[in-house]
């Protein structure tokens, strides 16, 4: 059942958007699913659903690039777009974002499998990337800028 109900779950997010998750319930039920509230949150988390910057709804997570390349375009995409500010202290990093927008940021740096990062965590607006030295964080910071004034 439970399979069932997050193939319908990625179904319906692929074809309509979803601003909560109790819209999402309720076109779950109209299809003969039922799901609490922390049902669906699980379901959410498990999917590696996100909410799209520009109206909230939920997608799919970005996808695995095919090659270094390509993981690298989309970190200098996503932090052209999302970008707004860094700050540095020491060898961590925190990269501000636009509401909702942290997460594809933080996906990003972490496929982009940069040997400087150590790994990142992501809230809502604000990605804090754990850098492995101090030197390295600055050099991560000036490579970001570019990205955002490029």
């Amino acid at each position: 059942m439970k399979a069932r109900r997050q193939a319908a779950i990625l179904a319906l997010v692929d074809q309509e958007p979803f601003r909560n998750q109790q819209m999402l319930q309720r076109r779950l039920r109209a299809l003969g699913f039922r799901a609490t509230q922390a049902t669906l949150s699980r379901d959410i988390k498990e999917l590696g659903l996100v909410k799209r910057a520009s109206d909230g709804a939920y997608q799919r997570a970005l996808q695995e690039p095919a090659n270094p390349e390509a993981a690298a375009a989309t970190l200098e995409r996503v932090v052209g777009q999302y970008l707004t500010r860094i700050d540095r202290v020491d060898q961590l990093v925190l990269v501000r974002t636009g509401a909702g927008q942290a997460q594809p940021v933080a996906l990003a740096i972490d496929r982009a499998g940069l040997p400087e990062v150590a790994g990142t965590i992501a809230g809502d607006d604000t990605v804090l990337v754990v850098v492995r030295s101090a030197r390295h964080a600055e050099a991560f910071v000036r490579h970001l800028e570019r990205f955002a004034s490029g």
